[in-house]
């Protein structure tokens, strides 16, 4: 009795997942959704150099400044996992920088979540350019302490499979920003393997 009652169990909860995908299907696809589906064409990881405010971001040595950048669909689908920084560091994450955004469509709106280094979460919602190729996010609000400021705006721009620029406004305190360009740069598989 107990082996029907499992089976009848997992009888109705497979046709209630493929009756949530048949609904899902027969929807038409938002501008929201196609963007998303854009941004998770970034899924992997990416290299590139650092331009804060117009000039190349430097080490302390002269030597300039390179970033890296993974993106991960998770979540069924549903999230876009974006995380900047050294992926391999080892060192204390509560001092070194390591921002995580979270990209996903709430009904009709692309939304990212920004979980800042400054303490904060921002959120900023996307619109996109006539050709696709570039998804702007402006500022919605903000959660957490905002005494170092908080991020304000986003553009990433889509050159090619291999090639995308994320261009990064931070807003300080006093009303002035601070502004941050990555020039993007897949890396490959064997290059990732080798680090």
């Amino acid at each position: 009795m107990r082996s029907i009652r499992v089976m009848l169990s997992l009888i109705l909860l497979s046709l209630a997942t493929a009756a949530f995908a048949q609904s899902d299907a027969k929807k038409p696809q938002t501008d929201a959704q196609k963007s998303f589906d854009t941004l998770k064409t970034l899924a992997g990881t990416w290299e590139g150099p650092v331009t804060m405010d117009g000039q190349a971001h430097e080490h302390a040595k002269g030597v300039p400044d390179t970033t890296k950048v993974s993106l991960r669909v998770t979540s069924r689908g549903n999230a876009l996992v974006h995380e900047m920084g050294d992926m391999n560091r080892s060192d204390d994450p509560a001092k070194y920088d390591h921002p995580v955004t979270m990209f996903y469509v709430d009904e009709d709106r692309l939304l990212l979540t920004h979980f800042c280094d400054a303490g904060n979460r921002p959120r900023l919602v996307s619109k996109v350019s006539p050709d696709g190729k570039k998804i702007e996010f402006d500022f919605v609000d903000v959660s957490g302490n905002t005494q170092f400021g908080h991020m304000y705006h986003a553009v990433f721009t889509i050159i090619d499979a291999n090639h995308h620029i994320e261009e990064w406004t931070f807003k300080l305190p006093g009303d002035k920003f601070m502004s941050g360009r990555l020039d993007l740069q897949r890396v490959k598989k064997q290059e990732v393997a080798s680090r």
